[in-house]
């Protein structure tokens, strides 16, 4: 049997038999250095903690975000930290479009993993890029061919304000490639119901909260990759 096999036939274990609290190694004469690609363990982050603490309501920039009803919300679209299955330098934005997920690679070799709604067919982007700036609350331009299909937003064409109801939420982060601006963000969305979905004009979608915690992250020009 494999270390790996042991520490989670005994994690397992341990469950079973309603143990409340972790596995003790030592009482098994097991130490908990890393041996080849086995990890005890992955990294804390005082921002990934309890989901009811993550998406709770708070004060941001004058708006009061809105709770999100978390346990509407499968399990894996939730921020967490994992080990990095991207392989990409520490301090790259990795978008994995078939997962849905977003990756922010870490030091060490894990990621903080967020659930994020993508592009419908016919509206996507792939490639590798920066992030060039970001914005809080950002106004919102729906681009004229948007506007041509969907006549209502007539009345924003010259700018939407930042707000609860706004479609970029409330960070943005704008992709630039060779210096050109693609079009395409990063943003928060109020519709949180349609994160691990595909169904916006290509952008990538993030919770709200998440989104701030990301830009939280974010500083000056960011890798990002789009596969």
């Amino acid at each position: 049997m494999s270390r790996r096999d042991a520490l989670f036939g005994l994690g397992a274990a341990a469950t079973l038999a309603g143990c409340s609290r972790s596995v003790d190694l030592a009482e098994f004469q097991i130490d908990e250095l890393t041996t080849g690609t086995v990890r005890p363990k992955i990294s804390v982050d005082r921002q990934v903690t309890q989901p009811e603490l993550m998406y709770a309501s708070f004060e941001d920039g004058g708006f009061v975000l809105p709770e999100v009803p978390f346990r509407e919300v499968e399990p894996k679209w939730r921020r967490q930290i994992v080990v990095d299955p991207t392989g990409e330098a520490p301090g790259t934005i990795v978008v994995r479009l078939e997962e849905k997920h977003l990756y922010w690679v870490q030091p060490g070799g894990d990621a903080l993993r967020y659930g994020v709604g993508i592009g419908r067919d016919g509206f996507l982007w792939s490639g590798r890029a920066n992030i060039q700036y970001g914005r809080k609350w950002p106004t919102w331009k729906p681009p004229a061919e948007m506007i041509k299909r969907r006549p209502e937003l007539e009345k924003w064409r010259n700018g939407q304000p930042g707000g609860l109801d706004n479609p970029l939420g409330a960070r943005a982060l704008y992709i630039f490639k060779d210096g050109t601006d693609t079009g395409f963000r990063v943003h928060g969305s109020p519709e949180w119901w349609t994160i691990g979905q595909a169904m916006s004009s290509g952008c990538v979608r993030m919770i709200n909260q998440d989104v701030i915690d990301l830009y939280n992250r974010v500083n000056g020009k960011t890798p990002i990759v789009v596969v």
